[in-house]
């Protein structure tokens, strides 16, 4: 019963959303705390800006903020590293340490030297061109 259970929890679907759900919640907090007290006071030291947001584009009237894409890419890729190295990575060597390969069988047959079928390992002759076999 606790085998099935074990199994279960560790199946590859119940961990995606176990993850999605921790990304979403948990680091979210985390990654803003980061990005808002830490990142963006040492961009701010750097380029005199608090963050990226400044970085703009003005077209035919438009403004294309790509400084805020930037402040959002950097969120994520904090984010995913966290959860591959704090998740990902942990649970993928728990679950090659539980589901060990299937020992291989012997092989039952071996190939004719003289017309390459198919015998049985305990044949003397091969059952298709007659050949003698050592």
């Amino acid at each position: 019963m606790l085998r099935g259970f074990r199994d279960f929890i560790l199946r590859g679907n119940v961990v995606d959303l176990a993850v999605a759900v921790v990304i979403g919640g948990a680091f979210s907090g985390i990654v803003t705390a980061l990005v808002s007290d830490i990142i963006n006071p040492l961009i701010s030291a750097i380029f005199k800006k608090p963050d990226f947001s400044y970085l703009t584009l003005h077209v035919h009237g438009g403004v294309v903020q790509y400084g805020l894409f930037l402040n959002a890419v950097i969120s994520f890729l904090i984010i995913a590293f966290a959860i591959y190295f704090g998740v990902v990575l942990p649970v993928s060597k728990l679950l090659a340490r539980f589901h060990k390969p299937a020992p291989v069988a012997p092989p039952a047959t071996k190939p004719c030297p003289e017309c390459l079928s198919e015998i049985p390992l305990a044949a003397r002759r091969c059952a298709h061109c007659t050949q003698a076999v050592a």
